[in-house]
């Protein structure tokens, strides 16, 4: 029941604040939008800690700041990836692919690092395995700070809440066109 509260809840503050209308008939035609949402979701069971994870809210800030700030940062490493390959010297853009292992073992943790990899420039998730992710990446080092595990890391922690996952953590030189 939580899980139904928590859905009235998140859609009720997404149709609020997307509506601007707040008159008393619109009111009333967007809790029966809310209702029925919740009705149709209740009826296809996929109301649950699954489709609605209450244990990640108060971490997913945190988390999102820090893809934030990877993403930023690998949006200039494209970026000087594509402008540096146009000057002599310089070696070009080299895509690779690569199957990138991992222990994370829920479902919800393989989304939201395939998520994540997808997210950050310069790299896609092709495909999700029961224990690899392939990734391909514009250079070999895009994969290499893949490897280096702390995206994983954070996602473990994240989504499975348990110790971290095995990985070698040593620092890698900074990444390189």
């Amino acid at each position: 029941m939580r899980y139904t509260f928590s859905l009235f809840a998140v859609l009720a503050f997404i149709w609020l604040a997307n509506s601007g209308l707040y008159s008393p008939l619109i009111l009333f035609f967007g809790l029966l939008s809310v209702l029925f949402v919740i009705l149709i979701a209740r009826r296809m069971k996929v109301v649950d800690g699954e489709s609605l994870p209450l244990n990640l809210w108060s971490s997913l800030p945190g988390y999102y700041l820090w893809l934030l700030r990877k993403i930023i940062t690998s949006n200039l490493e494209v970026v000087g990836c594509i402008w540096g390959s146009l000057l002599p010297g310089r070696k070009p853009i080299a895509p690779v692919s690569k199957y990138i292992p991992t222990v994370l073992r829920t479902d919800l943790g393989k989304v939201l690092y395939a998520n994540s990899i997808t997210l950050t420039p310069g790299t896609v998730s092709i495909d999700v395995g029961n224990d690899s992710i392939l990734v391909h990446a514009l250079t070999q080092d895009g994969l290499q700070e893949l490897e280096r595990g702390e995206m994983e890391q954070r996602i473990h922690k994240l989504a499975e809440g348990d110790a971290s996952p095995d990985h070698d953590t040593a620092t890698q030189p900074e990444a390189q066109c």
